[in-house]
């Protein structure tokens, strides 16, 4: 009887001991499991290059490229031409076709001097190629890193290429690539009548979208003149989702020099149609806020100076601005809400003694016009009048939702 009784007990405690201890197993290999699938390593649609490779062979090809344009570390131009790809003609966005031309620079045509291939600027007189070029080749590629952002003009350069092949019957194959702030899609919608160079499309300030789902929005939605559609042909990311954390292993463009100023250009760049300084004409371009009138309002200083290939006229230049370092501001408290941060905004705006002057576009030529960088004279109005940043947030829903439909249609990654 005490036998039976002990070895009853004994067999429970094996089996309870036994019971959590294989549990505990499964679920650490669960985890391992889910742990291997979020390491796994992106790969861009430019580095797939067994997925477009011999589509490109046998014909003339047009590239759209920049120096964020790689396959692995090496410029993808320079890779397709050793890859025995026949590339006619080298076009270039903002910043130009090796990345090196200040903000708003006009770029000139050239030739580069590795592969001898014409280069040509579409941020000069040209904005998309013409006809005599376009009959030149037989397939147009696309592959420059956006930053996910309204005003960040990589999105015209894809619309105005995008009509070229339309007008001409040629195909655009597009190498997909992630876009750093994929989880931002906030902000006020563009309104018709503030349609500008820093504003083409009816979309919020971050849109959320790859450079390949924003073509197939150009597409879906008819942005292109009388609705035209181009054929297209997309080269999708792997591993890629729009909350992925993605460092970009070539930075696109002068001013945005670090990974921290790629995460932070969206809820800066609003600051230059300001009296503010976002650290151009420093090294630390959209990391830092300040202005010379902040003086004993805050105790961080910079001096923006004139800086070739970055900022050559900055604004408030030779004078030493106080204001507001974020060089150590964890953006991830911005991944987490997925808001546009415009709280900084309205503290400047607070802070700032000579408000009439604060929104000023004539104080300054460095100046951009804050309204087409908002997409709306609201927002101005809004910080002006002393509205909360709820009140100023509640007034975006109504169009900020119609666009989030619309986006789910033309959505290549989860």
């Amino acid at each position: 009887m005490n036998m039976t009784f002990n070895l009853s007990i004994g067999l429970s405690l094996v089996l309870l001991f036994q019971g959590p201890c294989q549990s505990t197993s499964n679920q650490q290999a669960g985890a391992s499991e889910e742990k291997q699938q979020v390491v796994r390593p992106i790969k861009t649609g430019a580095d797939r290059t067994e997925a477009y490779l011999s589509y490109l062979k046998g014909k003339k090809v047009g590239v759209v490229v920049n120096q964020t344009s790689i396959i692995g570390n090496t410029p993808l131009v320079d890779s397709l031409v050793s890859l025995g790809v026949d590339i006619k003609l080298i076009f270039g966005p903002e910043h130009g076709f090796r990345g090196t031309a200040s903000n708003g620079d006009k770029v000139s045509d050239s030739v580069d001097p590795k592969t001898g291939i014409p280069a040509i600027s579409l941020y000069g007189k040209l904005k998309k190629p013409t006809k005599e070029q376009m009959a030149s080749i037989d397939l147009m590629v696309f592959d420059i890193q956006d930053v996910g952002v309204r005003f960040y003009t990589y999105i015209n350069t894809l619309g105005h290429v995008m009509e070229a092949c339309a007008e001409n019957n040629k195909e655009l194959l597009l190498l997909d690539r992630p876009n750093p702030n994929g989880f931002l899609v906030d902000g006020p919608i563009l309104e018709d009548h503030l349609h500008s160079g820093i504003g083409m499309y009816k979309i919020p300030i971050g849109h959320g979208l790859t450079m390949g789902e924003f073509a197939q929005m150009i597409n879906g939605e008819g942005m292109l003149p009388q609705k035209m559609k181009c054929a297209l042909k997309i080269i999708k990311v792997e591993h890629y989702t729009h909350d992925s954390a993605y460092t970009l292993p070539v930075l696109p463009s002068p001013n945005l020099n670090t990974q921290q100023s790629v995460m932070l250009y969206p809820h800066l760049c609003l600051f230059e149609g300001t009296i503010i300084s976002q650290g151009r004409g420093t090294y630390m371009p959209f990391s830092v806020l300040g202005a010379p009138l902040l003086k004993g309002k805050y105790s961080f200083s910079f001096e923006p100076k004139s800086i070739k290939g970055m900022s050559e006229s900055p604004l408030h230049m030779n004078e030493t601005c106080y204001g507001i370092d974020l060089r150590k501001y964890d953006v991830e408290q911005i991944r987490k809400s997925g808001q546009l941060n415009i709280a900084w905004l309205i503290e400047l705006y607070k802070a700032y003694p000579q408000k009439n002057k604060f929104f000023d576009k004539t104080q300054s030529r460095q100046m951009g016009d804050f309204d087409k960088l908002a997409g709306t004279e609201n927002l101005r109005e809004q910080i002006i009048a002393g509205k909360s940043e709820s009140e100023i947030r509640q007034s975006w829903e109504p169009g900020l939702q119609a666009f989030k439909q619309l986006r789910k249609k033309y959505l290549l990654y989860p």
